[in-house]
């Protein structure tokens, strides 16, 4: 805490580990109120590539009790996805159902803007799923080089987010880049 704050910094959000939320949850609640946090987001459930529908709820619920303990605490529970929570399973995207079954008062969204590159909008989610985020990862993707670029070089319609940032609910917002691109990245949304 003291190294970030001496940067000039806050430190309201972390990620954790779903080994630490399971196995050391109130020693991971006590060190995030020792650094300020008001967010403890999992970064992963862990799952295996074959985890069934099953196994996903499963998890959620989980995640939906151990929101339960944190909220008592005045910490909010968030969940980050990555590309494999827009997989389908059957005729269902995971993600989807995670929303159906996150309680909305105990679990917040943290998007991964970075999803952009298999089709998916921040936007979109935002719009569908309103108050449901906390916060989000931003990243911009280029189709043509295949790779991250710095925001506002890619097909992020960066407008359209911050339209619908509010409605979403999103608190707040971390960027998620190569040290190449930050700087540019910087820039552009102190532009936008």
């Amino acid at each position: 805490k003291q190294i970030i704050n001496d940067a000039g910094l806050v430190l309201l959000s972390c990620h954790y580990g779903m080994d630490e939320l399971r196995n050391h949850l109130d020693e991971r609640i006590e060190f995030a109120k020792e650094c300020g946090q008001k967010q403890m987001i999992l970064s992963s459930f862990g799952l295996p590539r074959n985890a069934t529908m099953s196994d996903w709820l499963k998890a959620a619920d989980e995640l939906n009790t151990i929101g339960v303990k944190t909220k008592k605490s005045g910490i909010q529970t968030g969940f980050h996805n990555h590309n494999t929570e827009f997989e389908k399973i059957g005729d269902a995207i995971i993600y989807d159902a995670l929303m159906n079954q996150f309680d909305p008062e105990y679990v917040k969204m943290q998007f991964q803007v970075a999803v952009i590159s298999i089709g998916y909008k921040a936007s979109d989610y935002f719009t569908k799923y309103p108050g449901r985020f906390i916060s989000a990862h931003l990243a911009d993707w280029s189709p043509t080089d295949k790779k991250s670029v710095a925001l506002g070089k890619g097909i992020v319609d960066w407008t359209e987010f911050f339209k619908t940032i509010k409605k979403g609910g999103v608190k707040n917002i971390f960027i998620e880049m190569d040290l190449a691109t930050f700087k540019d990245s910087a820039t552009y949304i102190h532009n936008l």
